[in-house]
């Protein structure tokens, strides 16, 4: 019997960060390189994890290899940007072909109107769009279009949607940019009606992601999104869609399948082909005052909005790559994922659920289904720790707090081969598990 079996969680995360430390001489060298010139040495913080994180030195398809050799599937997918792989061979040939033609040139060039295109094509919402460089920045610039066009000051978002590093309502981040803000509670309509109504004429719009990505996979009910399309409509406010995430799980975006008309969406992540991008776009009327021609013309800069490997790369990954078959297979494998792991779980006799939609997924330790971040028991982070650390054992790359995307290489017998590792996993740990849950209930 593994003597892990019968290890307090303490004991248990010890054990595990003891065996990552001892497998990972490179990795560990790397991280302190870049403690010297980075804090924490790092530069994006939802890459750290104790007791410090992989660094990788290769990626080809689906498959990670960090540089002390080991070989890892990928199932975070780059936070759901890694939609194509590491090494899509059109996508590579595409930004290629585009660099050898110069780049930072200052100027517009051909490709990047194909691109808008392609974006509004794939996207009805969008009927005009800009580029910038991320969702996080995508984000600020609809807030701000949304203030300008109303001439009001005060949003309504989720508890806990993020909308980039300046804009995270998970929880209190000081950083935050300076907006004025009130929370509302995923699909309680009640609450969210009477929210919208109390903040009446100072309301300039209520943001969401369609479903929370990184607030655990809760999906919006198409009756809460109505309400809410009704409520702000009501007030003269904007209805704005975060679909950074959460535009791969349908066509035309998730808003779309759930049968919602937004004014605004954002999209960021793997539209660009897996290179930095983010966009704004929505109703003409609206976009239109961007229009650098209009005397009353609101600015919007950025140096790379149009850079040329984003604007190749982007171009042929929706229109060379992501057809809406493809799009309904990757998704398709991901409810089975989730179908899966939900079936592990019980059959293990351990309290976990997967949560989410189509290729986009989380699992929570809870004994009980949840609709809402607020239904999930608060458990102590060693679960997850045990949970992440065992599945990088077993050769699988996910995150800290469960989070998976699927990628287009990822085939039906990587999934299996995920939920069985996952599956032995909890049966390792299961005891632990149960006490620390049923602790928290």
């Amino acid at each position: 019997m593994d003597s892990r079996r019968n290890l307090g969680l303490d004991e248990a995360v010890h054990h595990a960060e003891a065996a990552f430390v001892a497998a990972n001489p490179g990795s560990a060298a790397a991280h302190e390189r870049a403690v010297s010139a980075m804090p924490g040495g790092n530069t994006r913080t939802v890459l750290h994890y104790s007791p410090f994180p992989l660094a990788f030195a290769k990626g080809l398809d689906s498959i990670l290899t960090d540089v002390d050799g080991h070989v890892y599937t990928d199932f975070l997918g780059e936070y759901t940007a890694g939609l194509f792989g590491h090494s899509n061979a059109v996508i590579l040939g595409a930004v290629k072909r585009a660099l050898e033609d110069g780049f930072v040139m200052g100027g517009p060039t051909c490709i990047e109107s194909a691109f808008a295109a392609a974006v509004c094509t794939r996207f009805p919402t969008m009927q005009q769009v800009r580029f910038c460089n991320s969702g996080t920045e995508a984000n600020l610039l609809a807030f701000g279009a949304a203030r300008a066009w109303t001439g009001r000051d005060t949003f309504i978002v989720l508890e806990g949607c993020y909308h980039g590093g300046v804009l995270s309502f998970g929880s209190n981040n000081p950083i935050n940019a300076p907006y004025k803000v009130r929370k509302i509670r995923l699909n309680d309509i009640y609450g969210a009606c009477a929210a919208i109504r109390e903040v009446g004429n100072q309301l300039a719009a209520v943001m969401l992601e369609p479903m929370l990505g990184g607030g655990g996979g809760f999906t919006a009910t198409p009756e809460f999104m109505a309400a809410l399309r009704t409520e702000t409509s009501a007030q003269g406010a904007l209805l704005m869609v975060d679909e950074v995430m959460t535009s791969r799980l349908a066509p035309g975006g998730l808003h779309h399948a759930l049968g919602v008309e937004v004014d605004l969406m954002t999209l960021g992540k793997y539209v660009g082909g897996g290179m930095s991008f983010g966009a704004v776009g929505g109703r003409h009327d609206i976009m239109e005052r961007f229009d650098p021609r209009r005397a009353d013309a609101w600015g919007h800069a950025g140096t790379f909005n149009n850079n040329v490997a984003t604007m190749a790369g982007g171009l042929a990954a929706l229109t060379e790559v992501l057809t809406d078959a493809v799009l309904a297979d990757l998704n398709a494998r991901g409810d089975r994922l989730r179908e899966k792991l939900n079936q592990a779980a019980r059959e293990a006799e351990v309290p976990l659920i997967a949560t989410g939609r189509g290729s986009i997924l989380t699992y929570h330790f809870s004994d009980r289904p949840a609709a809402a971040p607020h239904e999930l028991p608060q458990v102590p982070v060693g679960l997850r720790v045990i949970a992440h650390l065992g599945l990088i054992e077993r050769g699988f790359y996910s995150s800290r707090r469960g989070f998976l995307s699927l990628s287009l290489p990822l085939t039906d017998a990587d999934v299996d081969a995920f939920v069985a590792a996952t599956a032995d996993m909890l049966t390792q740990n299961a005891v632990l598990i149960r006490s620390a849950v049923a602790e928290a209930a």
